[in-house]
């Protein structure tokens, strides 16, 4: 049986797996479904349809599961937020419902780090082993790839995609798509070049990170043709390529979808 304290606040009809734990004056509501092996350590609210999965653990003062900060779709029943595995979600950290407009879900993926005040607000989609660290914050239907990391302080507008593994410096602002493996930084972000230190810490061979440092030089720097026409160059240059293409697929999906991608000075 769930370990749940005397002053804690269940409502009927919660799930709570057996291995978990609810600590001194959580709530939890009746919609939400607790995963084996969570721990909410104390003050914590996790409201509406709420999925947290196994393994997480969320620090007091955490809200999860509330009404979007979106007007008219403040409280729609239907709203959901489904957290994965083994995050660790930190002080005072705001994770947002959905809207009708992405079929009424947030999602959060595995393995993240969510350190203090930070907030992800309605239809994001988080990828898997991300960190936001203090007071960083996304806006609506946000998408963060695989490996992102937002510095202290910085703030991504809505309908903003950021790639896998790019890392975005503190104190920035981030109001365009930042393409996979990018770095970013400035208080109106600018994109400053590859995430190299990330990558080799991730076990990336030196000739792999070259590569990608070389096709980055000629899709952003290249002086042959504008930028969308050496997109089409690159894809037949690097073809055999996996990560460079992983690139230029999404920049092309950022154009096609009517975004801005960033792009370097």
């Amino acid at each position: 049986m769930a370990k749940i304290h005397p002053s804690a606040v269940v409502e009927d009809g919660a799930q709570i797996a057996e291995s978990a734990e609810i600590g001194p004056f959580c709530w939890v509501s009746s919609r939400a479904k607790i995963g084996e092996n969570v721990k909410l350590l104390a003050r914590v609210s996790v409201m509406g349809d709420t999925t947290i999965g196994e393994g997480t653990i969320v620090f007091p003062g955490a809200c999860l599961g509330a009404g979007p900060q979106d007007h008219g779709n403040e409280f729609k029943e239907e709203a959901k937020l489904i957290i994965g595995k083994r995050n660790i979600i930190r002080e005072n950290v705001t994770m947002h419902a959905g809207t009708p407009k992405e079929h009424f879900t947030t999602v959060v993926g595995d393995d993240g780090m969510f350190m203090i005040n930070s907030h992800v607000a309605h239809d994001c989609v988080v990828g898997n082993n991300v960190i936001m660290t203090n007071n960083a914050v996304i806006g609506g239907h946000v998408h963060l790839g695989d490996g992102v990391i937002i510095g202290g302080n910085s703030a991504v507008h809505q309908f903003v995609h950021i790639g896998r593994k790019a890392m975005i410096g503190g104190m920035s602002g981030v109001d365009r798509d930042v393409i996979p493996f990018g770095i970013v930084a400035s208080d109106r972000a600018k994109l400053r070049g590859l995430n190299v230190i990330g990558l080799k810490r991730s076990g990336m061979e030196e000739s792999a990170v070259k590569a990608i440092t070389r096709a980055f030089m000629f899709i952003f720097k290249g002086k042959e043709g504008n930028f969308e026409e050496r997109i089409q160059l690159a894809k037949e240059k690097f073809k055999d390529n996996e990560m460079i293409m992983e690139q230029l697929a999404f920049i092309e999906e950022s154009l096609h979808g009517r975004r801005n991608v960033m792009t370097a000075d």
